[in-house]
């Protein structure tokens, strides 16, 4: 704005000169052509020249000079200069016919030189010098900047006191915002944050109570995390103290006691390895942990099938029918353990969570840009409110039951994980004593 101000008041200016100049030059132009009509160089009546000058002299606060063409002064309105040559760079190139000159001196006064001709237009008998004052000019080009600097001082300082305004209410809640952040460098996640004003300021607090949220069920997460493992771990070592005790506080007791006791032990000490297996496997799958992901161009039908034949096994011990549909060739980028373990646990659940005789159906299918596993069974079923939980660490719909069949509450965690990992998306239908539907869509193409 400054910058702008300087320049319309210099544009300003040279207009003003330009202009005082040209109706100073108008009314020059008007004398030459009377001291040319009156003969003023062989006439000794001039009073009609000497009148003009006069009036011009007075009107723009200036000293007007007529010479020959020797450069004598043969006039000069303040009386100084008549029968003296006048020496000064610009008349010589008049007198040589060259146009008016026209010289600004310090900014300050404005100096015109004009020719003069002889009263029948055959050559140049002199020049008017005219010296003019552009004092008139420059007190007003000064009142106008005096004026405009005032108003830009008073602006700024306007400015100013609203940009003051306007910062303590910005400063204040950002202020209260670090002292949030302090709070929670402490570990204190249970205040949220309430601030009014701005719009900006009220989505930044929304923001943060969202993050606060966020943090806070993830420090949940944590502390539930870290008792269920505790849990999960101590309930196979009690169970083993308990057996131990009962080996070494009795006497005399039978070998095939022993044994039973021993391989009851073993159980238990498979079930802790596969609790920490599992765990270590969701580690690996936790895409924030900068987990690395081995991508390979595999043929998923293929794939499917070498799981299904691993797992029918455990189907045949309850006479569960396993039916693989491949609607068509399906070859993608993966990572084939992660991935592997993921389709592995849900069809494994679906044996273990069946009845005896019952069947699983595993699909593929795919489009241009995704492939689609269901995997379906005729099992218990999964009751409708505990749905949105069992993809949770360590949750299980029936814990009873799941330690029966040997499982950690980790399964579908990892799964999910896995499915994650390769940027896709896992979702299930069930309905009590029904079955079970689990549809995964993985794209076909791998992308960081």
């Amino acid at each position: 704005m400054v910058i702008f101000s300087l320049i319309l008041l210099n544009s300003y200016r040279s207009r003003a000169i330009d202009q005082q100049t040209t109706r100073i030059q108008t009314r020059g132009a008007v004398l030459c052509n009377l001291v040319a009509s009156s003969a003023f160089f062989t006439n000794d009546v001039t009073s009609e020249v000497d009148s003009e000058l006069t009036q011009i002299s007075d009107i723009y606060d200036g000293r007007i000079l007529v010479t020959n063409n020797e450069m004598v002064v043969l006039r000069d309105t303040y009386g100084l200069e008549e029968g003296k040559i006048l020496i000064i760079d610009e008349i010589a190139p008049v007198l040589m016919g060259k146009q008016t000159q026209i010289t600004v001196i310090q900014d300050e006064h404005v100096l015109i030189v004009m020719p003069v001709y002889q009263a029948d237009q055959s050559s140049i008998g002199g020049c008017v010098v005219m010296n003019f004052s552009l004092g008139e000019v420059y007190r007003m080009y000064q009142s106008i900047r005096t004026i405009l600097y005032t108003m830009l001082l008073c602006i700024a300082v306007v400015v100013i006191i609203v940009a003051a305004l306007y910062s303590a209410q910005v400063v204040r809640p950002v202020e209260e915002i670090t002292g949030q952040v302090r709070k929670i460098s402490e570990g204190d996640f249970a205040e949220q944050m309430n601030i009014h004003g701005y719009d900006e300021v009220e989505r930044l607090s929304d923001e943060f109570n969202h993050m606060l949220s966020d943090l806070q069920n993830l420090e949940d997460a944590r502390q539930e995390f870290v008792s269920n493992v505790s849990h999960e771990l101590k309930t196979p070592i009690t169970s083993m103290k308990v057996l131990a005790e009962s080996l070494t506080g009795q006497e005399g007791l039978p070998v095939e006691l022993y044994q039973e006791f021993m391989e009851d032990i073993g159980t238990e000490l498979d079930r802790m390895n596969q609790i920490i297996n599992d765990l270590l496997s969701l580690v690996k799958m936790d895409r924030t942990a900068g987990v690395q992901v081995n991508i390979t161009e595999v043929n998923v039908n293929e794939f499917i099938e070498r799981l299904l034949k691993q797992l029918q096994p455990i189907a045949d011990k309850r006479n569960i029918e396993i039916v693989f549909e491949s609607v068509r060739p399906v070859s993608a980028q993966i990572d084939e353990v992660k991935l592997g373990m993921a389709f592995r646990n849900l069809i494994e659940n679906a044996i273990k969570y069946n009845y005896d005789d019952g069947w699983v159906r595993v699909s593929l299918n795919a489009d241009h840009k995704f492939f689609y596993l269901k995997v379906s069974d005729s099992g218990e079923g999964i009751p409708e409110g505990l749905q949105d939980h069992i993809f949770e660490r360590f949750y299980r719909v029936d814990k009873a039951r799941a330690r029966e069949t040997g499982g950690s509450g980790l399964g579908l965690a990892i799964t999910r994980s896995a499915i994650l990992l390769h940027h896709g998306s896992i979702k299930v239908y069930s309905v009590e004593q029904q079955g079970t539907t689990f549809n995964v869509r993985i794209p076909l193409s791998y992308v960081e």
